[in-house]
């Protein structure tokens, strides 16, 4: 019975070192992401622009706004993901892995009608009859 529970928790963790790589290298991909489209932007709309103005300031101010668009759209998105996937990481691979066993008290939903007393109805004596 022991080499079967250990044979199962050698199993447990090769799968474990697996899952835990694979969650981080799926962030790293991210900021990978993160990284090189910040220069493509960086390059094809501010330094550019930048090159192709000759004393207007137009290219540049559409450039700028590209960028900035550009900057605050995809890239606050990939960042908010990116913090969104960590936060997920943490909390399943991490935590469910290492601290959570499933066996406390069964969820029960608050319920504002229970502490508000029910009305009881009297009856008179002389409306029993």
């Amino acid at each position: 019975r022991d080499s079967i529970n250990a044979e199962y928790m050698g199993i447990e963790f090769v799968l474990g070192c697996v899952s835990n790589t694979a969650s981080y290298l799926r962030l790293w991909a991210l900021s990978l992401a993160h990284a090189q489209l910040s220069e493509v932007f960086w390059k094809f709309a501010w330094v550019m622009p930048l090159s192709m103005d000759k004393g207007s300031g137009v290219f540049v101010f559409v450039g700028f706004a590209l960028w900035m668009g550009a900057t605050i759209g995809v890239l606050g998105i990939m960042e908010s993901l990116s913090a969104f996937l960590h936060a997920l990481r943490l909390h399943w691979v991490e935590f469910q892995n290492k601290f959570y066993y499933g066996d406390g008290v069964a969820f029960v939903p608050y319920d504002h009608s229970a502490l508000i007393p029910k009305p009881h109805l009297y009856l008179s004596p002389f409306e029993a009859e």
